[in-house]
């Protein structure tokens, strides 16, 4: 009977460990290095295919400027779990369980490599949007379907992260 109350002690004493905290903050960290890094290849991919398509066709460049902003909304989903989870952030002990803190990192891992993913999807369809956009405008609307299913993907991380980083 003592063995089997140590045991239960010694697993409650686990749950509650100190370093739970720990991959919580890892998790709001790949949360934005992740999404960040998915948002700057985006722009400067798109970018770069903006500035070699305005020589030709200046007057499209305004049109052309979608790819970038769509690019730097996945970062801001990135900021969106970041915040919420370091709002759930607290010292390792009783309150906060280490389950609490694996699943924050879980969530701040899916939230950052959906968003990474979702920014080179980004840069390389605006890059080759915008160039075919150039020699025909008509691809305007075909563009911008395509920016939008690669855009929803970091959209599908945020909602999980969400989920995972409720507890």
């Amino acid at each position: 009977m003592a063995d089997n109350e140590a045991l239960q002690a010694a697993i409650l004493q686990a749950e509650h460990a100190a370093y739970g905290p720990f991959f919580g903050s890892l998790g709001v960290t790949a949360a934005m290095i992740f999404t960040a890094a998915g948002s700057a290849y985006g722009t400067a991919k798109s970018g770069t295919g903006i500035a070699s398509m305005a020589v030709a066709r200046p007057d499209l460049v305004m049109k052309a400027i979608i790819p970038v902003v769509m690019a730097g909304i996945v970062a801001i989903y990135g900021l969106v779990v970041a915040v919420i989870i370091s709002g759930k952030l607290n010292t390792g002990g009783q309150e906060y369980p280490i389950y609490n803190g694996f699943s924050q990192f879980a969530g701040g891992l899916v939230c950052g490599l959906c968003g990474l993913g979702a920014g080179y999807a980004i840069g390389i369809a605006g890059d080759a949007g915008v160039r075919a956009l150039s020699q025909q405008p008509r691809f305007f609307v075909g563009m911008i379907l395509i920016l939008i299913f690669a855009e929803v993907l970091g959209l599908y991380g945020m909602i999980v992260a969400l989920i995972l980083g409720a507890t």
